[in-house]
């Protein structure tokens, strides 16, 4: 079959992998209908963080092509959302809803094997991973949509949750990728009253308009500080999400964070350090990591399909898997915010 590869920083083509087949009896193969190139998977192709040659990619939607004898949910023909995070939905900390850290689970790539931006991928514990979408005939949009479940939305979801949004809240979000953006749409959907967004990109601000954004400030450091506190009286905001993952985003988010409240945290953290005397003093907390995609994704579902919520807008960039290469350089470019790649029909 064929599938993205990473051959090194700034290199991404495609090429020939043996076709996805099931190894366990828990597996499921999917067939990809959407894939998505993820701000994460961007830290590799600058050569920011290591990665072994091979296969690339997690986000996905897809039907199923085959199952293991002991999967009992999942069927063949359906059409399912893949979190980036396989799970089994049993373990402990899956029942707490922390499934990116599930006792028995892992991420996609499996070790080197199939990654989602191919024609195909080997879904372990297929049971407690994948996630049915109901009904047919979707269009487009709503699949781009179903598609940002896989990853962005439900991140975006969980720095809003982590930093407690709730309604009538002043919220900041640093950010202004896929995940900042369907933050700011999170941030709305859990009642925020005044949502802020940090972006210097007219495109972008535009689409954190349409998500809910109420102010946008175009500065970054002291400067976006600045601006922040001078929009809430010098009191700074009652919830933060910090959507990049850098040290100069989280300082960013820790200074324009008001006594008491929380700053949530889903962006890879590159250089980042924690000033605990200052969380101290300030009685700050901060709260974050790996998103729990799947907890999220039947709620978040439920939007989608009812048209709630329409975060699909984030794919701003389509090709086909020949075209892999460009939808890397266009994101890593700024050119695109996020792009899709269309590899099959449903």
């Amino acid at each position: 079959m064929r599938a993205a590869i990473f051959n090194e920083p700034g290199l991404i083509t495609v090429g020939e992998r043996p076709d996805a087949a099931i190894v366990e009896p828990t597996d499921a193969v999917v067939r990809v209908v959407m894939a998505g190139v993820c701000g994460s998977d961007l830290w590799y192709y600058r050569g920011d963080t290591p990665y072994e040659p091979g296969p690339i990619g997690h986000e996905f939607v897809g039907i199923v092509e085959e199952v293991g004898a002991d999967v009992r949910i999942v069927r063949r023909g359906e059409l399912v959302i893949a979190p980036f995070a396989f799970s089994d939905g049993t373990c402990s900390h899956c029942r707490r809803g922390i499934t990116s850290v599930c006792t028995n689970g892992g991420f996609i790539p499996v070790g080197n094997g199939d990654g989602g931006q191919g024609e195909a991928v080997r879904v372990p514990l297929a049971d407690g991973t994948l996630v049915r979408v109901p009904g047919s005939g979707h269009s487009d949009q709503l699949m781009a949509s179903l598609l940002t479940l896989t990853d962005v939305m439900g991140t975006g979801h969980h720095a809003a949750v982590c930093a407690r949004v709730t309604s009538g809240d002043t919220v900041a979000v640093v950010g202004d990728g896929a995940v900042g953006l369907c933050g700011v749409l999170a941030a709305r959907r859990l009642g925020a009253e005044r949502i802020i967004a940090l972006s210097r990109n007219p495109a972008r601000q535009e689409v954190a308009r349409a998500f809910g954004a109420t102010d946008i400030v175009e500065g970054r450091g002291d400067e976006a500080t600045a601006a922040v506190l001078e929009l809430t009286d010098g009191i700074g905001v009652d919830a933060t999400l910090e959507c990049v993952g850098t040290g100069e985003a989280m300082e960013t988010a820790l200074r324009i964070a008001r006594p008491g409240s929380m700053v949530g945290y889903v962006g890879l953290p590159h250089g980042v350090e924690f000033p605990v005397l200052q969380l101290f003093v300030r009685h700050t907390g901060v709260l974050g990591g790996s998103a729990p995609v799947r907890a999220y994704i039947p709620e978040l579902l439920d939007d989608v399909l009812e048209g709630r919520i329409a975060p699909g807008r984030v794919l701003d960039f389509a090709t086909d898997l020949d075209g892999v290469a460009e939808a890397y350089a266009a994101m890593n470019q700024r050119g695109a915010i996020k792009s899709l790649l269309r590899v099959s029909t449903i």
